[in-house]
């Protein structure tokens, strides 16, 4: 089976979850209806994350489920693990990370989603910032890439 895997990265705050949505919504059911089966990659930083992984889970449920799967990456263990387990198909620490310092563990962690990713998703507003250091580093690898800010939203690399 071939797996389309889709990283997603944006930043802690997000002043416009309603356009968030507006924009990703589509793309995941495009996504969903056009790939064998999509994986699709998320951390657990912020608000993006979180609204990001809602919108997934809620066009999972709309359009089905059969042919996708939410990952959530992780840069090291967390509290309430359980919690998470109960909401994503899969939970990752990728070994990149093991023994990382925190604050290096999550850019090692985002380098490691982009390398996996067929396409990069981002909301990236600002030129700063760890959601942006990884859209940067999907340009440099020429992964197909996706703004949610930008106006035309979608470049390739």
């Amino acid at each position: 089976m071939t797996v389309f895997t889709v990283s997603l990265f944006g930043h802690r705050e997000i002043n416009d979850l309603w356009h968030l949505n507006e924009k990703l919504a589509p793309i995941v059911k495009e996504l969903l209806e056009t790939k064998p089966f999509v994986s699709f990659l998320v951390g657990r930083n912020g608000e993006f994350d979180e609204h990001a992984a809602s919108v997934i889970k809620r066009t999972q449920k709309e359009f089905g489920k059969e042919n996708s799967d939410i990952t959530l990456v992780l840069p090291y263990t967390v509290a309430k693990l359980e919690y998470y387990e109960n909401y994503y198909d899969s939970i990752i620490i990728p070994e990149s990370v093991y023994g990382a310092h925190p604050k290096k563990a999550i850019t090692l962690k985002n380098r490691w989603m982009v390398e996996r990713a067929d396409l990069v998703i981002v909301y990236v507003e600002r030129t700063e910032g760890g959601a942006y250091t990884a859209m940067k580093y999907a340009e440099k690898l020429n992964k197909k890439t996706i703004n949610l800010c930008r106006k035309d939203a979608f470049s390739d690399g």
